[in-house]
């Protein structure tokens, strides 16, 4: 079975794109799922957030990007949880103008993720929350994309720019890709802006819309300073048994249960 490889995207910043990733990773790994994160932000939280010293780092994904080295070097397991991560540090940032005059440059991540693609059974892109090559590079490589988002009044206007960005790629360079689902995330139940905007989703979207919302949580907040995901920091919490939810959630869409042999 080829990994499913999924690109956690937004333009936006600040909707839960890392916290998503994270926390993905670890229940789908819970589940008994092989699971790698790539970090392809130059900020390196997925990295952080699993509990990897970005500074101290001898070769990232950068290294990958560039020819330099390949995933089974660089990749490394998660402090806790259960994943491997292919980190990442501020070299990253860098890559973009070492790689605009490369053959096929967007299609890096792609070529040395298919050397793994027996080794795991979901690939989570993390990527910077802006179009650059490297979400290019995370969108070409990816089946298909999870859209965290904020239920707020600028969040409908944002995921019309990420469509349209989606459908130039599924025709320009990657015509497998499909949005896969959206992510209600920092929620809050109280808010009447809250709950329209996710009616308005469910209306647009349907069954696009996961079931599984993610609530404001303060331990999920505190779990990156430690380097854990939230599900480790304190599974208990609400947002970490939001996210194992969201993990079997996902694996029943992507999962379709053998049909059982009549006896």
């Amino acid at each position: 079975m080829n990994a499913r490889v999924i690109a956690v995207a937004n333009q936006k910043g600040g909707v839960g794109k890392t916290t998503t990733v994270v926390n993905l990773a670890a229940g789908l790994a819970e589940l008994g799922r092989r699971v790698l994160i790539v970090d392809l932000d130059p900020q390196g939280n997925a990295t952080m957030g699993s509990g990897i010293a970005k500074q101290a780092l001898e070769q990232s994904v950068y290294h990958v990007l560039l020819g330099d080295a390949s995933v089974e070097e660089v990749r490394q397991p998660a402090k806790q949880g259960g994943y491997h991560v292919l980190p990442a540090n501020r070299d990253l940032g860098g890559a973009e103008l070492e790689l605009v005059n490369e053959l096929a440059r967007e299609a890096r991540l792609k070529n040395a993720l298919s050397l793994v693609d027996d080794q795991y059974d979901y690939v989570l892109i993390d990527c910077p929350p802006s179009l650059n090559l490297l979400t290019l590079n995370g969108l070409v490589a990816a089946n298909s994309v999870l859209i965290p988002m904020v239920c707020e009044y600028y969040a409908l206007e944002g995921l019309s720019d990420l469509v349209t960005t989606l459908r130039k790629v599924r025709t320009a360079v990657n015509p497998r890709i499909e949005i896969m689902g959206l992510l209600r995330t920092m929620f809050d139940a109280r808010s009447n802006l809250s709950q329209q905007v996710s009616e308005q989703l469910a209306s647009h979207f349907g069954s696009k819309v996961f079931e599984t919302v993610i609530p404001r949580n303060v331990r999920l907040a505190e779990a990156p300073s430690h380097g854990l995901p939230g599900l480790v920091y304190d599974r208990n919490a609400r947002g970490a048994q939001a996210y194992l939810a969201l993990a079997q959630e996902l694996t029943a869409r992507l999962e379709p249960a053998t049909a059982t042999p009549s006896v």
